[in-house]
């Protein structure tokens, strides 16, 4: 007790005994300390900077004042035992104001710059402003942009920081040139990057820009072409951008080693792990010995080895691919090495940047997460899958070292872009006639991922509204949801005798199987009012209801051979019986195969579509429809694609019930061009034999089968920016099968029209052109990808036809997207 109870009182007098010390310590420094020329900051407050009198601490206060940016000129003297710190204040900016600026908005210049209201001024800082307002303008294609500074007095310290822009000619892109390429013309590797040339196009587009970012992006699109193609060896030796004055734009030459292509001679899995067996895992790999060598299938073969590595239990699991090239035999050997990898976790996953898109929209492209085992192809594919969203300029995932040494941080840092459109676009097709539509999209709604999309048209025949949403990761899983709402009233027209009015909705599921296989579920319900105008500019149905003054025989004029109710056009028999209000209620589903190389555009690839419906699940509708769709494209030549185009359908009744003519199969230019809308197929032709009314009703057909081939080209001295490209093709196809009601008559006599008394209708229709005759016709294509959207001219000369088919030698379609 005693020892304790002095060293308590030793304690107590040495902690006395300190702070006296640093009390007058902290009293001597004070006192050595003055402060002249500050106005608006307390003197103390300056002098708390300087901790000492010895030069080391002078020289570090002198620079903690100069880094708060609050002075212009901070000097240290010594009079006598006394520091006296002699400062100049900077003023504070009350506003940042920008003159001349009209292609770049204020709001941008203001988020790049340093210089901020109600912050200090600083002449160095408004230098360096000035630099970046230059940057911004070299970026958006105007690198003649010259940006000045000046400076309004205003009282009690304060002033305005004005920037003055002149900006200048857009100087964009002039040439891009390639050397070394021998095997892709430069034209085509050109039309791998998203960069363009200036043309006279300039004036609407922002691609022909300079940014070293979208070239990099770019050469980085051109190597995994090479990569994809066989040239194992392609590397971009070089890429140089100079701007050139005189012609006010910039030169950019990329300079290029292509290599030999290769074929592969073999291709092996070499596992190191003891319970993996490589050759179990031979049926995953997307490529196999004699194919051409494909960058882009070795990725995917890396991925699938990875996920089944992972799932029989090694999730620490990697996998290298490794080639073994021989340039004498133009081949490689392919090994994919299954290595166990160390054990790392991931601590956590940093996302940066997103100041719009929700954290966990680019978290889910993950299929890791914290605590699982880091693997890097893994968060490789994340990144792929995040730029290929479209919600982001940039993404770029690095790792940073964790709390221990097997603990990882991966961080996510994205800049968001803009993902909503409002489009006002109009056009003009020979079935639809004039249209114009209204759309606004957003693919990103609310930062959620989620893709919203509201369109509104109207038309010389034809007018819609649709509303349409969709969940890419419906209950946290990746499969996408959503549904469709709609309404659609389509007029008579030439080469329809009655109006339609359509409205109902689908729900829909999108399952992906792999990543080019889909299978898409689906329950569809509408409503279908099908009506035959009766008037004196369509007298479709004045046989049975006369008008006063059109009909012959109610106008003062007598009915004969040649003037009756038949010859101002009559709607057919089976139209008149789907005549009013049918509700269809259906479940389906769609099986889609993707392997293009470019959906808007394809150059190579497959796509194959498989869907069925069946119509019975309530409603008056009971039918099973199934179609095939195969669309193949093949590069012939540089530029050159060719397509192939297969198509079949079929419908049938389901019991006792008869299918409507509308639930019928009716084609045209779709089938084969070269033919009218419903210009194909079965027809109502009672009136032919006497009349000499050849054209009559389309009934449709059951059955269709279709094929097509085509080749694309580019149209010679035209830039690609303006979209065009030319087209051949031959088409062959055919319609049967109308499998509906003939006999109207209530007795089941027939009555044909040409009996009828008084030259009127009868009871009975007559089918023409039901057999399954090949139809058949050559042309060409205009094809342009327009701003509107894709736009088509089509010549075609049929040159096989049925007797009732009606030709139709020009179609023009496009302008819209409803």
């Amino acid at each position: 007790m005693q020892f304790m109870r002095r060293f308590l009182n030793r304690f107590v007098a040495t902690a006395l005994a300190v702070a006296c010390l640093a009390a007058l310590a902290s009293g001597a420094a004070a006192e050595g300390v003055s402060v002249q020329g500050n106005k608006r900051i307390d003197s103390e407050t300056i002098a708390s900077y300087f901790t000492g009198s010895d030069q080391a601490a002078v020289n570090k206060g002198v620079k903690d004042l100069y880094a708060t940016g609050l002075f212009s000129d901070v000097r240290v003297l010594r009079e006598g035992g006394r520091v006296v710190i002699r400062v100049t204040e900077n003023n504070i900016i009350n506003r940042v104001a920008f003159e001349g600026n009209s292609k770049v908005k204020t709001e941008m210049l203001q988020a790049e710059i340093q210089s901020k209201s109600r912050g200090p001024y600083s002449r160095a800082t408004v230098d360096a402003d000035i630099e970046r307002i230059k940057d911004i303008y070299r970026r958006s294609g105007r690198s003649a942009a010259s940006v000045t500074a000046r400076t309004v007095d205003l009282p009690n310290g304060r002033l305005d920081v004005v920037f003055t822009v002149d900006e200048g000619e857009k100087t964009g892109i002039k040439a891009i040139n390639f050397v070394g390429n021998v095997v892709y013309s430069s034209g085509k590797l050109r039309d791998l990057m998203q960069t363009t040339e200036m043309n006279f196009l300039s004036f609407i587009k922002t691609s022909d820009v300079y940014d070293p970012d979208k070239i990099a992006s770019d050469l980085e699109l051109i190597r995994r072409f090479y990569l994809k193609n066989g040239y194992a060896d392609f590397r971009v030796v070089g890429s140089d951008a100079q701007y050139d004055p005189a012609q006010g734009g910039y030169i950019i030459t990329i300079t290029v080693e292509e290599g030999v292509q290769y074929s592969i001679a073999s291709v092996v899995v070499e596992s190191h792990i003891a319970d993996i067996d490589g050759a179990s895992l031979l049926p995953l790999l997307r490529l196999s010995a004699g194919q051409i060598y494909n960058g882009d299938m070795v990725e995917k073969s890396v991925d699938a080895l990875t996920k089944e590595v992972a799932r029989r239990g090694y999730a620490f699991s990697q996998v290298h691919p490794r080639g073994d090239r021989d340039p004498a035999t133009r081949t490689v050997t392919i090994a994919f090495v299954i290595d166990e990898g160390p054990r790392v976790y991931v601590e956590r996953i940093v996302v940066r940047g997103n100041t719009r898109t929700r954290d966990y929209v680019i978290r889910r492209e993950f299929d890791l997460g914290e605590g699982d085992a880091y693997n890097r192809v893994i968060v490789e594919r994340a990144e792929r899958r995040l730029n290929n969203l479209g919600y982001f300029k940039r993404v770029k995932i690095t790792n940073e070292p964790g709390s221990a040494p097997d603990r990882v941080i991966i961080v996510v840092d994205v800049e968001d872009q803009a993902t909503g459109a409002l489009s006002l676009s109009g056009g003009y097709s020979t079935s639809d006639g004039f249209v114009a539509e209204v759309s606004v999209t957003e693919t990103n709604f609310m930062g959620r991922g989620q893709y919203v999309k509201l369109a509104v048209s109207e038309g010389q025949h034809s007018r819609g509204v649709d509303f349409s949403f969709t969940e890419p990761y419906f209950l946290g899983n990746r499969m996408a949801a959503g549904f469709d709402v709609y309404a659609k009233k389509s007029d008579v027209s030439q080469y329809s005798y009655y109006s339609s009015f359509v409205t109902g909705g689908t729900l829909r599921l999108g399952l992906p199987i792999t990543e080019e296989l889909t299978f898409s579920p689906r329950y569809s319900i509408y409503n279908t009012d099908i009506t035959i105008p009766n008037d004196y500019k369509h007298p479709y149905n004045d046989c049975q209801y006369p008008i006063w003054g059109t009909t012959p025989g109610y106008n003062g004029t007598s009915v004969n051979y040649w003037n009756s109710c038949l010859t101002n056009g009559e709607a057919s028999l089976a139209l008149k019986q789907a005549q009013g209000n049918v509700l269809t209620s259906m479940v389906g589903y769609t099986l889609s195969y993707n392997t293009l190389d470019n959906n808007k555009s394809p150059s190579g690839g497959m796509y194959a579509e498989l869907r069925q419906d069946v119509a019975g699940a309530g409603g008056q509708s009971h039918f099973v429809r199934s179609t095939g769709d195969l669309r193949y494209y093949h590069e012939i030549a540089d530029q050159i694609v060719g397509l192939v185009h297969l198509q079949a359908g079929d419908i049938q009744s389901l019991g006792s019930s008869q299918l409507r003519i509308v639930d019928n199969f009716n084609m045209g230019p779709s089938l084969v061009r070269g033919f009218a809308p419903n210009g194909i197929g079965p027809r109502d032709v009672s009136d032919a034999a006497t009349y000499g009314n050849t054209s009559g009703n389309a009934l449709g057909g059951t059955k269709y089968v279709g094929a097509s081939l085509e080749v694309q080209f580019p149209i010679f001295g035209l830039p690609r920016d303006l979209g065009l490209k030319g087209a051949i093709f031959a088409d062959a196809g055919t319609l049967f099968g109308y499998s509906g009601k003939w006999n109207f008559s209530s007795d089941g006599v027939c009555t044909p029209n040409n009996v009828a008394p008084n030259y009127t209708q009868g009871t009975c229709i007559a089918v023409g052109s039901n057999s399954p005759y090949i139809r058949t016709s050559v042309g060409g294509s205009i094809i342009w990808a327009s701003p509107m959207g894709p736009i088509r001219f089509d010549f075609a000369k049929a040159l096989t036809k049925s007797q009732y088919d009606q030709t139709q030698f020009f179609r023009f379609t496009g302008g819209t997207t409803f």
